[in-house]
């Protein structure tokens, strides 16, 4: 299992961490999560989070889209929030969330795990993991902007857990 830290902030005391047993930070995320695969979620494991911490939010992201060469947009993957405070992770290819835990639309349009799937290039994945001093109310299936935007001013800490894909047989 990978323990390694790619960033993390917190307001006093330990850094929150976000690791996965998939992939390390900086490394390849295995094909069986991507679109070349079986399109999973990897696991995901997480401590450190701050006193008074109420929910957890999760964001995948890409940065590279389409091409890592000139990029023109960040690609979202998947929006959670509201995992419960107390939790500390998700199984790989998580069907059933933990209870009370909502999701938003990706990029595709549609809610969920979207694994990734770069035209072009080897493209990083952001994990980013927040930690909040409140459940939010529902935001009915929001965007990435959207949930950042009811989260401003309610994030204790939050840490960064980053992969790299490239499709097989592209360069």
């Amino acid at each position: 299992m990978w323990t390694l830290v790619l960033a993390a902030l917190a307001s006093g005391g330990a850094p929150v961490k976000l690791t996965s047993p998939q992939f390390e930070a900086g490394g390849s995320i295995p094909a069986k999560h991507t679109c070349e695969g079986d399109d999973t979620s990897p696991a995901l494991e997480w401590s450190g989070l701050p006193a008074g911490t109420k929910s957890v939010a999760l964001i995948v992201d890409d940065p590279d889209a389409p091409d890592p060469a000139a990029p023109k947009t960040t690609w979202v993957h998947w929006v959670l929030y509201n995992l419960p405070a107390d939790s500390t992770g998700l199984p790989e290819g998580v069907k059933a969330l933990p209870e009370g835990t909502l999701q938003g639309r990706n990029d595709w349009k549609r809610v969920g795990f979207g694994g990734p799937c770069p035209p072009i290039g080897e493209h990083r994945y952001f994990h980013k993991l927040y930690a909040l001093d409140v459940v939010l109310p529902d935001l009915r299936e929001p965007t990435k902007a959207a949930l950042l935007e009811a989260m401003e001013g309610h994030v204790l800490g939050q840490a960064e857990l980053v992969g790299r894909y490239q499709k097989h047989g592209r360069k």
